[in-house]
């Protein structure tokens, strides 16, 4: 269980990196951002009748 649990974060990380490899996984890049800018990146002034349930704005 514990093994699956942390193959399974590999893999999301992966694939937020955009990597295909381990090997690709070594050459991705961490980049601190800021709160505002997090809220920036984030789709505004728009009008959605039904949010998704898998995602809640902060």
């Amino acid at each position: 269980r514990i093994l699956f649990q942390l193959v399974g974060g590999l893999r999301q990380a992966m694939g937020y990196c955009g990597a295909s490899t381990i090997a690709d996984l070594h050459h991705a890049k961490f980049v601190r951002i800021t709160g505002a800018g997090l809220r920036e990146s984030h789709p505004h002034d728009i009008t959605i009748t039904a949010e998704a349930p898998n995602y809640w704005s902060r």
